[in-house]
């Protein structure tokens, strides 16, 4: 279980009567995000390849009973994520916020290594699936205008000395040019979009993270020790992550669009 108590009565029916989807929720940011965002009161539609995850997910924000939606998707599959859409439209006929938080670290190689499988692999869910997501969601948004939080990274948008990150980096950077892209379309139809740039941050995605021959390529640069000068070395935490994304779907974040916001305690200024 994830503990919120240290900001649960900030977040405390700040979003009550709000619809939103955030995908990637069985685990790490997304699960925190949609754990937070059902306290603070909104109906979440929980998305995701695993349905077993999604299940725990659903019984820690109340269950099946308690007025949220459980989608089993894979993003890169459109006719999924259409038929998901198509879900949400015909249990709540809106769609206040997305939070498109799903996503894989990939193959991380020098780049001559990496095969145009693992790199379309990387991207297609990363990027072309923040893309389906984003698309499929406008009908819906459109009629009450809202939020959405797109979960980049500091690699590809203010760090890159992660050696053999190319394809997750690019595939990062292009969630930001997605973002700032979009925001100038979208704000006749008061929708909102930002990206959030977490640093290194407690999660399980490092299981999907394969590694092939780093050393050959990586920098002679020796940096102080510890990554993450605000807590001496220490990630971050998803939960920490989800608080900045419930500010961001809030109304309190409501002249913000088109902004990418860094959360990773100063790492990527150290090692930019």
């Amino acid at each position: 279980m994830l503990d919120f108590s240290g900001y649960m009565k900030v977040a405390s029916d700040t979003l009550k009567g709000k619809a939103v989807l955030v995908t990637g929720a069985g685990s790490g940011i997304g699960r925190a995000t949609a754990k937070l965002l059902a306290h603070a009161g909104a109906k979440v539609a929980l998305l995701g390849r695993t349905e077993a995850e999604l299940e725990k997910v659903m019984s820690e924000i109340g269950g099946r009973d308690s007025g949220h939606l459980l989608l089993v998707a894979d993003i890169r599959r459109e006719e999924e994520v259409i038929s998901a859409f198509a879900r949400i439209s015909t249990r709540w006929d809106r769609l206040d916020a997305v939070v498109a938080a799903a996503g894989i670290n990939g193959v991380w190689a020098p780049v001559e290594e990496i095969s145009s499988e693992e790199w379309e692999t990387t991207l297609g869910i990363n990027l072309t699936g923040t893309f389906v997501t984003l698309r499929g969601a406008l009908p819906l948004m459109k009629k009450h205008g809202g939020s959405v939080v797109v979960i980049s990274s500091v690699n590809g948008n203010r760090m890159f000395s992660n050696s053999g990150a190319t394809a997750y980096s690019v595939s990062k950077a292009g969630q930001v040019a997605l973002v700032k892209m979009t925001a100038l379309e979208l704000a006749k139809d008061r929708i909102r979009i930002n990206a959030v740039c977490p640093g290194s941050i407690e999660t399980q995605i490092e299981d999907s993270t394969e590694e092939r021959d780093l050393e050959s390529i990586r920098p002679a640069a020796d940096y102080p020790e510890g990554e993450v000068p605000l807590t001496g070395g220490s990630p971050g935490t998803a939960g920490q992550v989800a608080q900045l994304i419930w500010f961001l779907v809030s109304d309190a974040s409501n002249h913000i669009s088109g902004t990418e916001i860094y959360i990773d305690g100063a790492q990527s200024l150290l090692k930019g």
